[in-house]
């Protein structure tokens, strides 16, 4: 949403006497916090930020005076596991994001997979400059471009695994706030496989719900132990799904919006 809308609307409370909540899924507060002192935030009744990191943005840099931590989730209306094929694929949902990642696609996703014995390799999204699209060519990784997102769980059902590579600054200056990507793999019951990253905020349980790498060599090692062990992917997926099940599907955080709805109003 642009400033000129948000502050549009914020017009409108002050004149119809409404309550507004900014709810901010993005990474623009730490990485461009120029473009968020545009909203004015302060006129806002609230902040509802996608992770702890972003919130305490909010409340130490805007001086918002309310603003709670409301992680992303799984739709489990749509993100549900279906019945697996025989197919061994493995493969990586994600845009290119600029620089944002390079170095980490080139370590993590482009050198472990190169040239699979076996195996289908495949990435989807958007923004690939043509240099990253012969790079993947050359690695025998297929690149099958823009995924609709309500395609994704037909996508997981037919991986043995997927690959989960956040932007950079997810693994430093907001470490420990997952995408919506890894709520919805979990749902769909596909065994995930980490670059590096930290759940500072102990939404899941490392090592049991996903496994997270240190380097692109013990990301190839991983993949390399887990397509030979079909029950340590089951165990995977079922502990994953299990946690989001437990704490993390839609129904959870309307439960959560209420409560905080219900804090608005005393």
């Amino acid at each position: 949403t642009s400033p000129e809308i948000a502050n549009k609307v914020l017009s409108l409370k002050q004149r119809l006497g409404f309550r507004v909540l900014l709810h901010d899924t993005h990474h623009r507060a730490y990485t461009n916090p120029q473009q968020i002192a545009k909203f004015h935030v302060q006129d806002f009744d609230g902040v509802l930020a996608f992770g702890e990191a972003v919130r305490r943005i909010y409340k130490e840099v805007f001086n918002v005076q309310r603003a709670w931590t409301f992680h992303e989730a799984a739709d489990a209306a749509r993100f549900t596991p279906t019945f697996k094929t025989t197919s061994a694929e493995i493969n990586w949902i994600g845009n290119w994001g600029d620089e944002e990642r390079t170095r980490e696609l080139n370590e993590f996703l482009m050198e472990p997979l190169s040239n699979l014995q076996n195996r289908q390799a495949a990435v989807y999204g958007v923004r690939y400059p043509q240099q990253a699209k012969s790079q993947l060519h050359s690695a025998g990784i297929e690149y099958r471009g823009y995924l609709p997102n309500l395609s994704a769980p037909n996508v997981y059902s037919q991986c043995a695994l997927t690959l989960h590579i956040p932007r950079r600054f997810y693994s430093n200056g907001l470490g420990g706030i997952p995408t919506i990507r890894l709520f919805e793999a979990f749902a769909c019951g596909v065994p995930v496989v980490c670059s590096p990253w930290e759940d500072h905020e102990q939404l899941f349980k490392p090592n049991e719900d996903f496994i997270c790498v240190p380097n692109g060599r013990a990301m190839k090692a991983e993949i390399a132990h887990l397509l030979r062990d079909d029950a340590a992917r089951g165990q995977l997926s079922k502990s994953a799904l299990e946690t989001i099940q437990q704490r993390h599907t839609c129904r959870h955080r309307a439960i959560q919006f209420q409560d905080i709805c219900q804090e608005l109003g005393k």
